[in-house]
């Protein structure tokens, strides 16, 4: 049984446009989760430790004000598309599309203002929340008016989080969540002692501006075989990494199959990753530095989460031997991730 309640958060800032921002909290037995109607940020996620013992395992603010400052896009729905596009430039039907560059010389997830940074309708679910918004045509240098829903549900320990759009002219799209997890309680130190798998035979190479070669490489013999778990601080030592921020190539299929899992065996926590989505995007909280001032006044130090965005490769909509990422009118777009919380 799950229960909805929405309750106020606080007010944007004028310059910011104001409005009021909401706070829904979705509650079963074995899991919590706190959703805001800015940028369907999850703002807190509580489950089980294998004494029962709850905690939060996602990074974030006590406050509306943190979201509404600069940050890393904890929590937050992110589009129209997830990840990079190299030099903010596609072309579509012989005409070319500019977009805002905020991540050196390349567009990442959405541009200036993305998803992540405004206001979102919501309609309480007898067991979620639907989030909805009209990102009109031009904005950011995209092409289209583009409707986009956003639906959280909680069904015991699974969380469900389904992306459906449609638009007016050709666009890419490619939405995900861009949450930080720390299975050892938000606030811990780092994710060294996590262990990790995830289910994918190739990755994708990238350059320096971490935007992909066009190469589909071969995991097997390399750092980034991950099909049997390891633990991440000592694979890290082993192959003197600075961490993950790539992503994975998953296997194409229209039903849900299982891409990660996490385990933290010092709190027994589990954390699965089932979805539709050509790939998974791995990130180990690389660029944190412990300058944000998180719940609790507690800080991020680098390596302090790690992120696993289900997604469209990056980068596709230059790269036409990569999955497809054009919506056209008249067709939608629906892609779900599941996350599934256990104790082992």
């Amino acid at each position: 049984m799950t229960t909805v309640r929405r309750e106020a958060f606080g007010r944007m800032p004028a310059e910011q446009g104001g409005g009021e921002v909401e706070k829904f909290v979705l509650q079963s037995d074995s899991v919590k989760v706190e959703i805001l109607s800015l940028g369907c940020i999850i703002a807190a996620l509580e489950t089980k430790d294998r004494n029962g013992k709850f905690s939060d395992v996602v990074l974030g603010f006590d406050t509306l004000e943190g979201y509404t400052k600069k940050h890393p896009f904890f929590g937050a729905v992110v589009g129209r598309v997830a990840n990079r596009i190299a030099k903010g430039r596609f072309t579509l039907d012989g005409k070319e599309y500019q977009l805002f560059l905020n991540n050196g010389p390349n567009s990442l997830h959405g541009g200036a203002k993305g998803f992540d940074k405004v206001l979102w309708n919501p309609q309480v679910l007898p067991d979620g929340v639907r989030f909805f918004r009209l990102s009109p045509d031009g904005e950011e240098g995209y092409p289209g008016d583009l409707k986009v829903w956003v639906t959280y549900t909680l069904s015991g320990r699974q969380l469900a989080i389904n992306y459906q759009a449609q638009t007016s002219k050709t666009t890419p799209i490619s939405l995900t969540n861009h949450a930080y997890f720390n299975l050892a309680g938000q606030g811990s130190p780092d994710v060294y002692d996590h262990e990790i798998s995830i289910e994918a035979d190739s990755y994708l190479p990238v350059d320096d501006t971490k935007i992909p070669t066009g190469e589909v490489a071969a995991v097997q013999g390399t750092r980034f075989d991950l099909r049997q778990p390891v633990e991440l601080g000592k694979h890290l030592q082993k192959f003197h990494m600075d961490g993950f921020d790539h992503n994975f190539c998953l296997q194409e299929a229209q039903s849900p199959r299982l891409v990660a899992r996490v385990h933290h065996p010092p709190t027994g926590r589990t954390m699965e990753v089932h979805t539709t989505q050509p790939g998974i995007q791995f990130y180990t909280g690389n660029n944190l530095d412990g300058s944000l001032k998180g719940k609790g006044g507690i800080t991020y130090p680098k390596h302090s989460a790690f992120c696993l965005e289900t997604q469209n490769w990056p980068d596709s909509v230059n790269k036409p031997h990569f999955p497809n990422v054009l919506l056209h009118p008249g067709e939608e777009y629906n892609s779900t991730t599941w996350l599934m919380f256990n104790t082992a």
